[in-house]
């Protein structure tokens, strides 16, 4: 990752509070609405060879309802019979069953290592479809929503390989021709990966494009394929609106492979870096100087050698080739008392007085990491004395009352992170390489949310004990991430919801939810003003607004499967019903 640009994320002060005081539990009823399927969901049991965590996360943890972020209140999921059922919501007292928009045309059950059935909406009127068997289809849908004669029709269809799941897809127009670039992952079989799980991961960047001959539509195709490999699942993946680059949020770093040959090209590169080379010098100092060692070609002589010395600047030639060694000394020297000789086991020794006596030289040549510096018994042991007052065998022998010692035991068990090396990457699709990145160390990523179609997905982050929630601004390199709404305390909060499942927020941000895998769903509002006076007894002072805290429980024991949030209502999917939760009322 040389050359990439290393960011941070910049909160923005005016959406913090520090003085939130937690959230109030409501007991204010919450209308809920349930519709029995016809069919039940078409989910996808892990099998014995999906045993990894990342199989758990990508397949076992996967939210089998899909929000259509175009349209409001627009829901769809995959049936056991391949039917894609869609329910659209105008009034929640008037609702209809879900109805059918369109039948994939393979049988579900016919392949054995299928995955689920994945769904994006790519545009208003495009929809990306995975049959779990390895089949990519692009679907012109026409206008969405609460539509009758919605109908689905495919306009291109390929078999692309082994299984995957759609992780995202886009739309959008270069050089006057429609294009789509979806992202597929897999979970593959990694025959060289004896140490680890035995397991990785693949994201397969596909570019189609709409070909036409005569000016007119002819057909879509696929023009680029692109390949990157990683060894965890990411928690965010998503190309940009432009097709133009690719952000990931993962644990393990993401490297791209773009073709077989350029696969072999990498392990050839891997093998070279691990093939131990010998320096090409060897250096010792003391505090008055530092004496460099060269190994030479057994025909080498005197005459050959050129060695040129300047108060800041060494360069040695070997006749007339190349410089062996050139540039930048780390501090200047005595030119006119450095010496050179040609001992007699065929080595040239420099000599080079320092200027500054005493000063301790880190490296020789400034950047160069060809040579290895080797230290005589008595500067280690000079060394590890300096060093001794910084350990000691008693733990905190001497401590100061006003500063105790970190006491790990004394961390609440929800502060514990399981993965405290996240990053945040992007990649630009032209030269495959990541330019921007960003180490989100204990900012625990939570879940993301499409705020608005038009732009990438929002992801949101644990700041401390709140939830702040970014969006990803491809084309403002000045704002690349925006801080554009904080969820107090939520951080803290889902940390203690051991069952956990799914998490979501309303696009409009009035409030955030999360589900266990049964049953219980829990809805955090935003703080709003208070229509009643009340008085903090404790501080003796009025408060002005307060955050509720609601939770409802489905009449269903079926695991959850699907959790999606809208700005008036959650939307949550058991085997066999559909569950509508209103949070807010509309305007």
């Amino acid at each position: 990752m040389a050359g990439a640009a290393h960011c941070s994320l910049q909160a923005k002060r005016l959406l913090l509070d520090p003085k939130f005081e937690g959230y109030k539990l409501s007991l204010e009823p919450l209308a809920c609405y349930q519709l029995g399927l016809d069919a039940a969901v078409a989910e996808v049991q892990l099998r014995d060879d999906q045993y990894t965590l990342d199989h758990m996360r990508a397949f076992g943890m996967y939210n089998y309802l899909h929000l259509d972020s175009w349209y409001q209140d627009n829901v769809y999921y995959v049936d056991q019979f391949g039917r894609v059922m869609n329910l659209s919501v105008t009034l929640d007292t008037a609702l209809q069953k879900p109805r059918e928009v369109f039948r994939l045309p393979s049988d579900l059950t016919a392949c054995d290592n299928r995955l689920c059935a994945s769904i994006h909406f790519s545009s208003p009127t495009q929809v990306t479809l995975s049959d779990g068997t390895g089949r990519l289809y692009l679907i012109k849908s026409g206008k969405r929503g609460n539509n009758a004669s919605e109908k689905w029709e495919i306009v291109f269809n390929e078999e692309l390989g082994s299984p995957f799941i759609i992780a995202h897809s886009v739309s959008f127009v270069k050089s006057d021709t429609h294009s789509l670039a979806v992202l597929l992952l897999r979970v593959e079989k990694d025959e060289l990966d004896t140490k680890g799980s035995g397991f990785h991961v693949t994201l397969e960047w596909v570019t189609i494009a709409e070909i036409s001959k005569e000016g007119k539509f002819h057909k879509y195709e696929i023009i680029k394929r692109r390949f990157l490999q990683g060894k965890s699942v990411p928690h965010y993946a998503a190309i940009e609106q432009s097709g133009d680059g690719l952000m990931i949020v993962s644990h393990k770093p993401f490297k791209f492979m773009e073709s077989e040959s350029d696969k072999l090209e990498e392990n050839d590169d891997t093998k070279v870096l691990n093939e131990k080379k010998d320096p090409l010098y060897y250096w010792q100092q003391t505090e008055d100087d530092v004496t460099i060692t060269v190994h030479l070609p057994q025909d080498v002589t005197k005459d050959d050698i050129k060695v040129r010395f300047s108060p800041d600047d060494i360069c040695v030639t070997l006749r007339d080739q190349p410089a062996l060694m050139e540039g930048k000394l780390y501090s200047s020297v005595d030119h006119e008392s450095c010496t050179w000789i040609i001992k007699e086991n065929k080595s040239l020794e420099i000599s080079l007085i320092k200027k500054n006596e005493g000063s301790r030289w880190p490296e020789l040549i400034v950047g160069d990491t060809r040579g290895e510096f080797i230290m005589d018994p008595s500067q280690r042991s000079e060394i590890a004395e300096s060093l001794m007052h910084l350990t000691s065998e008693v733990m905190n022998p001497n401590p100061e009352k006003e500063k105790p010692p970190c006491n790990a035991q004394e961390l609440e068990e929800c502060d514990a992170f399981l993965e405290d090396g996240a990053s945040l990457c992007r990649f630009d699709g032209d030269t495959l390489k990541v330019t921007h990145i960003i180490n989100l160390g204990s900012n625990q990523y939570l879940f993301s949310v499409v705020v608005n179609p038009r732009e990438m997905p929002c992801f949101c982050l644990r700041h401390d004990v709140d939830a702040l929630l970014w969006q990803p601004h491809s084309d403002q390199p000045e704002n690349m991430w925006e801080h554009i709404a904080t969820f107090n305390a939520l951080g803290y909060v889902q940390a203690s919801k051991q069952d956990k499942k799914f998490m979501a927020c309303a696009p409009d941000y009035s409030y955030a939810a999360l589900c266990e895998c049964l049953r219980r769903v829990f809805i955090y509002r935003q703080p709003t003003p208070l229509a009643t006076v009340l008085y903090n007894r404790k501080e003796g002072r009025q408060v002005g607004q307060v955050a509720k805290q609601l939770v409802a429980t489905l009449e269903s024991n079926d695991p959850i499967l699907g959790f999606q949030a809208t700005n008036e209502r959650l939307f949550v999917l058991t085997t066999k019903t559909l569950f509508l939760i209103k949070v807010n009322s509309g305007n």
